[in-house]
């Protein structure tokens, strides 16, 4: 009886470490070895299952491998291709026996797999022998695959370079007819990724065999819209062909063919023709022209790990709010340097051709730019691709530009280059050219003195510029409109937004256009433009009525019946007004009739207000209703012979002893007075400029 107290309690406790084995796992240390053997047989790769191995029996055989790796020993420069917190494999004990395990479930967690970027194209002379495909795909068979928090991560170890997508989860479906569907999410830069893809391969061995496929991307950092497409794949080698394309983004339906080469580095060919090709932009928000340049730095160091030969057609394609039909781009990237070409590209009633460059192989990328725009409608192509609103007209452009910088800021620092643009039977929206000029008499304009209701009819805008190093500079800038005329040069500066430019405008004195008799009068004085190109200030160059003040006599009387009044009335007001005085107070036939403005006491006392604008509006009407008098007197301007007393002298300007006395108008210039000197304008000399 003892005897079989005892035999029970051995039974007994041989069943509970059965159990408990069949639940918990049998330590696998034997396992191991036969795996990473036929791992490293059958691929050439090296596997470490650093955590161990168990082998459980309950409820079906399953396989549990623990921190695993996988690596390549002839790569130097990746110490692992792939590596996983915990692999889990359940498996038929049937086909275990039949010596070709199929396996059920498959899970993998936390994996990363690591690809190398390579800047050259490398093929190998003797490449290594590789098992076939049909022998590796009956050796096992998988049924279900989950792949749980994966990573994977692009790097060049020499360039510093990593690039990462996260969260990748996969569920991949095998059914018995060999039908694959594999769906599955990621974050790429923060940005959501959805992908499915299904496929039907045929038996083994599938290389040169078409794959019909099927393939959904909702990638909305990289395409405007979800990207759905048919075709049929074929291996050959290390090339995988993608014939028989067709498929659409969002609404665009496209066709044609694509192949990409993974022997080392990448190379993609492509030839897609679309119905409607869109491609979204960043627009800005708020008033840019304002803003500084970012100084943010542009990565595009990602074109150095592939190459591409592509070609793209479109019946009509967007560019943010830009439209063009038909369209057709043909790219090459080839060891960081792209090339694109653009030819006969229909746009707004006119075509475009031109071509750029891109070399990204230095640390410093460079661009290069030519760009030839015929009769194209300006304002709807520069308002849908830079938001500008301002010009319209019929745009012929010619473009030659190179730059290099990291930046907004260093690409427009660095410009160079030529640009020649002409507008033509249009507009400036928003601005009237004619009223600012006539503004100009009166004050200092600060800004564009823009306004919806406001335009200025053009027939023509023209100018031709010479770029180094972010200066723009222009010396033929021309406006010729039904009111207006303009002509100047100037500096535009592209890195810092500023401008400078000394303009030389015209006003006509009739709406019927330029082609008169009567040539354009001037306003005598050149106009200044400085500063911000999105808010300048614009003023008179005061001492322009100093080069040839005859000459500036004649074209302010010739302006002032448009602007003043018929011979300059109200001039002397205007002028005085603007050199501080009060309206009124100088000038005119009230000034000199009656001195209605002068009341003693009440004007302010400035450099260049009171009485001193009261001297200048006399002056200049003076000037304006004698000038003619002593033209034909034989009488010229003063010449340097002219005396500048001292301003202190009581009988060589006006004292403040008596303000409401004006001085009388002078007597019409004769042949001796001509030659005489003008006291009045000795003191306004001396009080502008301390002569």
């Amino acid at each position: 009886m003892k005897a079989l107290k005892i035999a029970g309690a051995v039974i007994a406790a041989v069943i509970v470490v059965i159990a408990l084995l069949l639940v918990i796992g049998i330590p696998s240390g034997f396992l191991t070895a036969q795996i990473q053997e036929r791992v490293e047989r059958e691929t050439g790769y090296q596997l470490a299952i650093n955590g161990g191995a168990k082998l459980g029996l309950w409820p079906s055989l399953n396989i549990t491998l623990n921190d695993v790796t996988l690596q390549d020993p002839k790569d130097r420069d990746i110490n692992r291709r792939f590596a996983a917190a915990t692999i889990e494999a359940d498996v038929t004990l049937a086909s275990l026996w039949a010596g070709k395990p199929h396996i059920t479930d498959l899970v993998i967690i936390r994996p990363v797999v690591n690809l190398p970027l390579r800047r050259e194209r490398v093929r190998e002379a003797n490449p290594p022998s590789k098992p076939a495909a049909g022998k590796a795909a009956d050796a096992f068979s998988i049924e279900h695959i989950s792949v749980t928090g994966g990573t994977v991560v692009f790097s060049n170890v020499r360039d510093r370079v990593e690039n990462r997508i996260e969260t990748v989860n996969v569920d991949v479906t095998i059914d018995s007819d060999r039908k694959v569907v594999l769906s599955g999410s990621a974050r790429r830069n923060g940005y959501p990724l959805k992908f499915e893809i299904k496929a039907a391969p045929p038996a083994p061995p599938i290389e040169r065999q078409n794959i019909p496929a099927e393939i959904k991307i909702d990638a909305p950092d990289l395409l405007r819209a979800p990207l759905t497409a048919k075709a049929e794949a074929r291996l050959n080698g290390s090339v995988v062909m993608i014939n028989s394309v067709t498929g659409a983004l969002g609404d665009a339906a496209f066709n044609g063919w694509a192949s990409v080469d993974l022997s080392s580095k990448p190379l993609v060919k492509l030839d897609l023709d679309f119905q409607k090709l869109a491609i979204a932009t960043t627009r800005s928000t708020g008033d840019t022209s304002a803003q500084p340049w970012s100084s943010a730095t542009i990565d595009i160091n990602g074109l150095n790990y592939i190459d591409l030969q592509v070609r793209i057609s479109a019946a009509e394609l967007n560019v943010g709010d830009a439209r063009f039909t038909p369209a057709a781009i043909d790219a090459t990237l080839t060891s960081g340097v792209l090339k694109a070409q653009v030819s006969n590209l229909g746009a707004y009633e006119g075509n475009a051709n031109g071509d750029l460059t891109v070399d990204v192989s230095t640390a410093n990328p460079t661009y290069t730019m030519r760009a030839d725009l015929t009769g194209v409608r300006a304002l709807p192509l520069l308002q849908g691709l830079a938001d500008f609103d301002k010009l319209d007209g019929k745009m012929q452009a010619k473009l030659s530009v190179r730059s290099s910088g990291t930046s907004q800021r260093a690409i427009m620092s660095n410009m160079a280059g030529t640009a020649f643009v002409v507008f033509q039977d249009g507009a400036i929206k928003g601005l009237n050219v004619a009223q600012m000029i006539r503004s100009l008499t009166a004050s200092t304009l600060s800004g564009w003195q823009e306004s919806e209701e406001k335009a200025t009819d053009l027939s023509q805008l023209s100018a031709s510029f010479k770029i180094d190093k972010g200066q723009a500079q222009t010396t033929d800038l021309n406006l010729v409109g039904p009111l207006v005329k303009m002509t100047g040069a100037g500096t535009i500066d592209l890195g810092t937004k500023q401008i400078g430019f000394r303009v030389e405008p015209k006003l006509v004195m009739t709406t019927e256009g330029q082609g008169r008799v009567t040539d354009p009068v001037g306003l005598g004085i050149p106009v200044m433009i400085s500063g911000p190109w999105g808010a300048p200030r614009i003023y008179p160059e005061m001492q322009g009525i100093l080069d040839n003040p005859d000459a500036a006599y004649a074209k302010l009387k010739e302006m002032g019946k448009g602007l003043f009044g018929q011979n300059g009335a109200g001039l002397g007001a205007a002028i005085g007004s603007l050199l501080g005085g009060q309206p009124g107070t100088a000038g005119g036939q009230q000034g000199v009739a009656g001195g209605q403005g002068a009341t003693g006491g009440q004007q302010p006392a400035g450099p260049l207000g009171g009485q001193l604008g009261e001297t200048i509006g006399n002056l200049l009407q003076q000037g304006l209703s004698g000038l003619g008098q002593s033209q034909g007197q034989g009488g010229g301007r003063p010449s340097s012979q002219r005396s500048i007393p001292s301003r202190t002298s009581p009988a060589e300007a006006p004292t403040q002893d008596a303000p409401a006395a004006e001085p009388a108008p002078p007597a019409p210039p004769s042949d001796t007075t001509a030659e005489q000197d003008s006291q009045p304008m000795n003191e306004v000399l001396r009080q502008l400029f301390n002569r």
